[in-house]
């Protein structure tokens, strides 16, 4: 924690001084978001939301002499991303975290994964603003985000009393998961070159950010790989100040 925050000090301190030099603008957000899931198999369904953050860098190229236009672009973590699936087929989930022998590698009809993953991000986008009314610009932010996975964590509820909490599942996760989103708010200028910015964005995945080596287990049936798609939907409350 200390690297990073170290590491997000001199970021800053070097965009505050690229401001006032050039025509990039640099801040940080730190943004409260929540995040869920969602599967493209009928019996798997999403279950519950996350409440995750967002922390990072911001930068901001201007493109149009009115500065109504602006390239957008940034580094930073997010924290807690993913949410529950409730598997209406049991099976073998996560083998590549648990070992044969563990009680949870084989689970019940109904048994539920919850998803905490931590990502850098590293977005893109197209700020479009307004004129500047009294001291408010409002805008709309179309962006891809690419993210990388540095941590997950999971836990499990299921029937008969299958509960488990913080189980390293890093290894059953996705390494890449890819976004489109939308972004609107509003900046509100409180000096010169310092605006406070607000908004709500909008984000979905369409990468699967599950490794699917599971196998599911109907009664009456052989069992059947678990070769299912899941992607991370968010809404972020973005807070953030820009310099």
């Amino acid at each position: 924690m200390k690297k990073i925050v170290f590491l997000f000090s001199i970021l800053i301190l070097a965009g505050v001084e690229l401001s006032a030099q050039s025509a990039f603008r640099f801040g940080f957000q730190l943004s409260p978001n929540f995040t869920w899931m969602a599967n493209n198999e009928r019996d798997i369904n999403g279950n519950g939301t996350n409440l995750g953050l967002k922390v990072g860098v911001i930068g901001e190229k201007f493109i149009s002499a009115q500065d109504n236009y602006l390239l957008t672009f940034g580094i930073g973590f997010a924290f807690n991303q993913g949410g529950t699936l409730r598997h209406d087929v049991g099976g073998d989930f996560w083998t590549n975290s648990l070992e044969e022998t563990d009680p949870l590698r084989s689970l019940p009809d109904g048994v539920n994964l919850k998803y905490g993953i931590q990502y850098i991000e590293l977005p893109i986008g197209l700020k479009m603003r307004t004129q500047e009314f009294g001291y408010l610009r409002y805008y709309i932010e179309p962006a891809f985000t690419l993210g990388i996975k540095t941590q997950g964590r999971g836990s499990i509820d299921g029937a008969g009393g299958i509960s488990a909490e913080d189980i390293d599942i890093k290894k059953d996760v996705g390494f890449i998961n890819l976004s489109l989103g939308i972004g609107a708010g509003v900046e509100y200028s409180i000096g010169e070159n310092l605006s406070l910015v607000g908004g709500l964005a909008f984000q979905s995945g369409f990468t699967d950010v599950s490794n699917d080596d599971g196998v599911q287990k109907a009664v009456g049936q052989a069992p059947v790989a678990e070769d299912s798609k899941a992607k991370i939907n968010s809404l972020t409350v973005r807070i953030g100040v820009m310099f």
